[in-house]
């Protein structure tokens, strides 16, 4: 396992293991993970809903996925801080969701499937730092940051209706907004605008940044009949992985995979 994640890992195994009354349960787990480390990809969450599993099995038992999720949301803590609580929602139920933090979560159906690149900038996503970075944000211009979050709330709920519809090229146009809106909250860096750019004079429908920002990944919304064209730009302009996700219907797969 990375250095990084051995305390998170040890703590969702107290978790897993506490929440399931047992003092001790002998077997071996061993994970492996192809998802990037600190790349806005959900990896930490990944991990520890796996790990999760794995102690409830060898315990002969199963956690209730609304379990898992809260388990691995305490884990997300010692990761970034303050999670939004996304990925461990995302990975535990394996579902498309539209998330309001305090809200119950509302599972969306998407009416076509979404061709998705992820364009990895090889720079670690540090979603402490850029948290805490929104927060001084926050506190030095209240009006204009409390403006840019509307306006982002605004385009997620317009987003939402744009999946459930099919309305791709809408629904790309509402993902560069959006990355418009978290440069200015700080939260993009020189190399992940770089990729976004690419991506739209690639032909991309629309383009963000993922996760916490100022590293990790760009998401990219793109026609199926592009999507071969776009990978190749998006490596070009100095992507350090490229991966398609097909949403809805379809399959996943990266550039080192045949």
């Amino acid at each position: 396992a990375h250095k990084d994640a051995l305390d998170p890992l040890a703590a969702m195994a107290g978790f897993t293991m506490r929440y399931l009354g047992a003092e001790d349960i002998r077997g071996e787990i061993r994970l492996r993970s192809d998802i990037p480390i600190a790349s806005g990809l959900g990896s930490g969450a990944a991990v520890s809903a796996a790990l999760g599993r794995a102690i409830a099995r060898l315990h002969g038992s199963a956690l209730p996925d609304a379990v898992l999720s809260r388990l691995v949301f305490e884990v997300e803590k010692l990761h970034h801080g303050t999670p939004s609580g996304i990925d461990n929602t995302v990975v535990v139920h394996e579902k498309p969701l539209y998330f309001v933090k305090g809200s119950a979560v509302e599972f969306i159906e998407t009416r076509e499937p979404l061709w998705l690149l992820l364009a990895d900038t090889g720079i670690a996503s540090p979603t402490r730092d850029a948290v805490a970075g929104v927060r001084a944000l926050r506190h030095s211009q209240p009006g204009r940051t409390a403006r840019l979050f509307g306006e982002i709330g605004a385009i997620v709920a317009q987003a939402r209706g744009c999946v459930e519809r099919g309305e791709l090229a809408r629904l790309g146009a509402l993902m560069t907004a959006n990355h418009r809106r978290l440069q200015a909250l700080t939260v993009s860096s020189p190399e992940l605008d770089k990729l976004v750019d690419s991506a739209m004079r690639a032909g991309a429908l629309g383009a963000k940044l993922s996760g916490g920002g100022r590293g990790g990944n760009i998401v990219a919304l793109t026609a199926a009949s592009q999507a071969e064209a776009l990978e190749q730009a998006l490596k070009e302009a100095g992507a350090a992985r490229v991966t398609l996700a097909v949403a809805g219907g379809g399959s996943l797969h990266d550039d080192d995979t045949d």
